[in-house]
């Protein structure tokens, strides 16, 4: 297991993006993460985070459930995305399900996406495995993507369909 002293010092080795002080704060804390997956229907609850040290099998899962629905393919997802999803997700409620439109992305789907005419970027933070496109049911997504800026934590992009988190640099749009 990766323990936090040794996530915080190679996350501030690269210039941390998120608050300090609330990754600090939550020293302690369990983490803990449901999801559905809206493409395959997997649904997942891990605890990746509790006694100061991620889980890497829970961590694994995680990103697994995150893979590129379309190739299958399974890339390491930021653990820093994760930490602001699941913080997002606990302002809401600690037992809320989080619906993943989208995590991982293939370059091959990717391009498919962008040849298909849709609005994905061609250097997105999905084929870094450092976004998440995401619904929580009951939560209307203009307050989803309000709280998510008031993280002041990477890109924020608001949609009809979803709201966009990345660990990027700071940025909002829609």
């Amino acid at each position: 297991m990766l323990s936090r002293r040794n996530f915080l010092k190679g996350a501030l080795a690269c210039t941390l993006l998120y608050p300090l002080s609330d990754v600090l704060a939550a020293e302690n804390e369990e983490r803990v993460l449901s999801m559905l997956n809206t493409h395959t229907g997997e649904t997942l609850e891990a605890r990746y985070y509790a006694n100061g040290a991620y889980d890497q099998e829970a961590v694994d899962r995680l990103n697994y459930i995150l893979r590129c629905h379309y190739t299958n393919e399974v890339k390491p997802v930021d653990v820093r995305l994760l930490d602001l999803l699941c913080d997002i997700k606990d302002r809401i409620g600690r037992d809320k399900q989080i619906r993943i439109v989208s995590g991982y992305r293939s370059p091959s789907y990717n391009g498919l996406l962008r040849s298909e005419g849709h609005r994905v970027a061609k250097g997105s933070y999905h084929l870094k495995a450092r976004a998440i496109d995401f619904t929580i049911h009951g939560v209307a997504n203009h307050d989803l993507s309000r709280l998510a800026r008031s993280f002041a934590a990477g890109g924020v992009g608001s949609y009809s369909a979803f709201v966009h988190i990345d660990t990027g640099p700071r940025r909002i749009w829609g």
